[in-house]
């Protein structure tokens, strides 16, 4: 149950900071003059900041009770057993982060060829050969 919680927790708090900074970046494009779309986006930017708050509480819960379980576990692992599984609960954390990079990454990529393609004039696709399709 602890990794399943960890796994949940962390990508909601991957989710949230993702539209943290998508938010971010829309106010930081939009002129001071434009109040009509600038209030929106911060109050969204506000919701998002308390969201983020009570994940990371939620997190720190979570990790309490690793800590726990890790624990208990002492009395019934090895030295090196519960060093294994410790290092299990590291690996997990830091591989969910980095798939969470790797689709975001995957994704603007997406938006950029789809982009580039609208970019080209009707007749000027490039050759269907390439493997880019």
């Amino acid at each position: 149950m602890v990794t399943g919680d960890l796994e949940k927790v962390l990508s909601l708090l991957l989710s949230l900071s993702c539209r943290l900074l998508r938010t971010e970046a829309a106010l930081e494009d939009l002129s001071a003059e434009n109040h009509h779309t600038r209030l929106p986006l911060l109050e969204k930017k506000q919701q998002l900041l308390a969201q983020l708050m009570e994940a990371r509480e939620l997190k720190e819960h979570v990790d309490g009770r690793q800590r726990a379980v890790c624990k208990a576990l002492g009395g019934s692992l090895t030295p090196e057993q519960l060093r294994d599984y410790s290092h299990f609960l590291r690996m997990k954390a830091a591989l969910l982060v980095e798939q969470r990079q790797l689709e975001d990454r995957i994704r603007l990529l997406e938006e950029q060829l789809r982009a580039l393609r609208e970019s080209l004039p009707s007749g000027n696709s490039p050759p269907s050969g390439l493997g880019y399709y």
